[in-house]
């Protein structure tokens, strides 16, 4: 069982690899787990409808298909709050600690007075402006209290992450 885990893993694997072969921008900078969104959470989600169906259409189980379409919400519920949960939490950190570092090298000195000034959201926008770019915007983030889609649309070379969850 755990082999076919794997097998079914990689394969997720190559295919969202195969996916972010295309130049990231504003429009497609948005990524998916296959197996999670379109194979997991849709069967999840069939069974919580299929659970509700047959409660209120069977007379002779309603009692064990509402409990079926209870747990299926639940199990549904779990799996999309804790996935993102776990991963946002972690990947948050990962932003500020990348925005911390990248200031560093391009001004040589401490970010913590920046970036009490900035909103999560400005930070993580940030991160797709190149080098070139990225005191200017960070200056209208500043200054101009630009927000985050404002950043994002005013980046002119867009500088990819495909590492995101």
């Amino acid at each position: 069982m755990y082999r076919n885990y794997c097998r079914l893993h990689r394969a997720g694997a190559i295919f969202a690899a195969l996916v972010d072969m295309k130049v990231q921008n504003y429009k497609n900078h948005v990524r998916y787990y296959p197996w999670h969104h379109f194979v997991f959470l849709p069967l999840t989600a069939a069974m919580l409808i299929v659970g509700i169906t047959k409660a209120i259409t069977s007379a002779s189980h309603q009692l064990e298909w509402a409990l079926f379409g209870i747990l299926s919400g639940c199990i549904l519920f779990l799996a999309v709050m804790l996935r993102q949960h776990y991963a946002l939490g972690n990947q948050d950190r990962i932003v500020r600690l990348e925005f911390r570092l990248r200031y560093f090298e391009m001004f040589g000195k401490r970010s913590a007075t920046i970036e009490q000034r900035l909103s999560f959201a400005q930070i993580a926008a940030l991160r797709f402006a190149p080098d070139d770019e990225f005191e200017t915007l960070l200056n209208r983030a500043l200054n101009e209290n630009a927000g985050a889609d404002e950043i994002k649309k005013a980046i002119r070379h867009w500088n990819a992450d495909h590492m995101r969850l």
